[in-house]
């Protein structure tokens, strides 16, 4: 469902919705920086365009290259992580991650080195990281374990395609970081059903047995 700039419908008749909005207004930053205006992106870097099969399949990869990854489809949703176990991994304010079907994402490269890393829920996390430069590329947590990825879009070749579609865990974020209101914001996690599109609801449902198989074995 892409955007259209001139007449501020998608392509389906119904209003963008109020990121995109914000991303095309006048004035915007989008909007003032003429590198970006002339993007192949621009414009469609909102929820709406994430379904737009034209944008996929998408590389990416570590510093050395030699991990290299495509993501097959658009992610199912893209979480802003602002807990402050993600800023100690990530060394920065935030974490940027794009939550995809783990057997959507095909390696091209040599096999990333599945690193076990404490978490916040006591159950910990693999992130696959470089064998030889050590960059994490993505995430399996303990709730869906090896059935979803959640890729670092900081590693794609395109990052500015995945804007955050959500903000998470926003009682812990730096103080100086302004959010603005374009984008759905919450001070820990979320309801799936409340923000979710349909496409990634219909999506869920279809692995939601396989991670419902993973934690029964966990339980073993």
């Amino acid at each position: 469902m892409p955007v259209s700039l001139f007449m501020g419908m998608t392509s389906e008749g119904r209003r963008p919705s109020p990121r995109s909005e914000a991303l095309l207004a006048p004035g915007s930053p989008l909007q003032a920086d003429p590198l970006l205006s002339r993007s192949p992106f621009f414009g469609i870097n909102t929820p709406t365009a994430m379904t737009n099969p034209t944008l996929f399949p998408l590389e990416g990869g570590c510093d050395c290259r030699a991990v290299r990854y495509r993501m097959e489809t658009a992610p199912l949703f893209v979480h802003c992580c602002h807990c402050r176990w993600c800023q100690r991994e990530s060394g920065a304010a935030f974490a940027l991650n794009a939550m995809i079907e783990a057997d959507r994402v095909s390696n091209l490269g040599v096999e990333p080195e599945l690193v076990h890393t404490p978490s916040n829920s006591g159950l910990g996390q693999k992130i696959a990281r470089c064998p030889s430069c050590r960059v994490a590329l993505w995430s399996h947590y303990a709730g869906a374990g090896p059935v979803l990825t959640f890729v670092r879009v900081g590693t794609l070749d395109q990052p500015d395609v995945l804007p955050p579609d959500i903000h998470i865990f926003t009682q812990s974020k730096q103080p100086w970081l302004a959010l603005g209101d374009a984008v759905p914001a919450v001070p820990e996690y979320y309801d799936r059903e409340q923000h979710w599109p349909p496409d990634s609801l219909a999506r869920w449902l279809d692995v939601l047995p396989a991670v419902q198989a993973y934690r029964a074995a966990l339980k073993r």
